[in-house]
């Protein structure tokens, strides 16, 4: 008989789950989850930036009746915290991507499944369930060079009741992972990106010519741009939120163009090595849409007081990722519940503590007076 799964003796956190998921991944697979690229130092800055931001407490606020709720793309959500798209669950515990979409489903948590999933698309919504009071189940996409590819799976997240698109725009190539390549990563036997299966070869193109580059001449002459964001809003009727926003001026470029949402993103330091951490840009992105449009974000969240501080920075919400899949490593679906459980009476301590009877009363007042966003 299998054994039930268990939550590991001594781990009461984010930062426990992930201290023991190093001991239960192979080399392999840690390598492919926790690294970032090259020197890592958008990896680290992260959680450091959100550890840097202090809150201020307030006192004898009433604060019966207080709740996590939000309202998001037209839905009552029980609480802020989504989980983030993550590829290749399945690299971390047998049931992959069924387990976090079962424990997403168990607390109200919404989902974004990746474009590199191993688990299809379909399988995933049966799991997330049709109940009510589940959270979101939204589908992240890469747009590929076919679009004909990209449009069928489009339709097949639409058949399947995804209720939004998540464009990352932040990857057109992959950053230089320093951890993957002295791990010598590769995908086990039986885990791939199964939506991307059949996917025709990219059109023939003549070898580089003296001065060309490779990259730029090959890989990156399919790369989308604005263009290629504005077709994806004609060919389906799913609200499209850009992923891997830093910039003030692509933000506004989103907001003009009238997308359902954006996410502050550095691609959990997995891409541009230095470029700046989500907590630092968050109210500058804030600032420049003025809230025309939902703004989430995510990268190093790792504590409840995080979530409350990324609510007073400006968001709307937050997505969680590496946590999650150090959860289903330790104990499956059991595992995953428990990190966003352990997220969730966090953020309502924390709000309790700064005197934030609903997620409406987290501001700027919230931060320490010596930050810049503090009001």
């Amino acid at each position: 008989m299998t054994p039930m799964p268990r939550i590991p003796d001594g781990v009461v956190s984010l930062a426990d789950h992930e201290a023991h998921a190093s001991t239960v991944l192979d080399d392999n697979a840690w390598a492919y989850f926790s690294g970032g690229a090259a020197d890592e130092h958008t990896l680290r800055a992260n959680s450091d930036a959100w550890s840097r931001i202090g809150l201020l407490p307030r006192v004898l606020r009433p604060l019966a009746g207080g709740h996590t709720r939000i309202e998001l793309l037209g839905r009552t959500l029980a609480h802020p915290i989504l989980l983030a798209p993550v590829a290749y669950q399945r690299m971390a515990h047998p049931d992959g991507e069924i387990a976090t979409a079962l424990a997403a489903a168990a607390l109200e948590a919404g989902l974004v499944l990746s474009t590199q999933a191993s688990t299809p698309l379909e399988d995933v919504a049966r799991a997330m369930g049709s109940e009510p009071g589940r959270g979101p189940l939204w589908f992240q996409l890469y747009l590929q060079h076919d679009r004909g590819f990209n449009l069928e799976l489009v339709q097949r997240a639409e058949r399947a009741g995804y209720e939004a698109l998540v464009l990352t725009v932040d990857a057109p190539t992959h950053g230089a992972r320093d951890r993957e390549r002295r791990a010598g990563f590769r995908l086990p036997d039986g885990v791939s990106a199964v939506h991307l299966a059949g996917l025709p070869p990219p059109p023939l193109q003549s070898a580089p010519q003296p001065g060309q580059s490779a990259l730029f001449d090959g890989l990156l002459a399919h790369a989308p741009t604005w263009d290629d964001v504005a077709w994806l809003q004609s060919a389906t009727h799913l609200p499209v939120l850009l992923k891997g926003i830093l910039h003030a001026g692509d933000a506004r470029q989103a907001a003009a163009m009238q997308l359902a949402g954006l996410i502050v993103s550095n691609h959990g330091g997995r891409t541009l090595d230095t470029s700046p951490a989500t907590a630092a840009v968050l109210p500058r992105i804030a600032a420049a849409i003025q809230g025309t449009l939902p703004l989430l974000v995510d990268g190093g969240i790792r504590r409840g007081t995080d979530v409350l501080k990324a609510i007073a920075l400006g968001a709307n919400a937050v997505l969680v990722g590496r946590p999650c899949v150090y959860g289903l490593a330790n104990a499956g679906a059991l595992g995953v519940a428990h990190v966003l459980r352990l997220l969730r009476d966090e953020l309502e301590i924390a709000m309790a503590l700064t005197g934030c009877r609903t997620l409406a009363d987290a501001t700027g007042a919230l931060l320490n007076p010596e930050h810049p966003a503090a009001r």
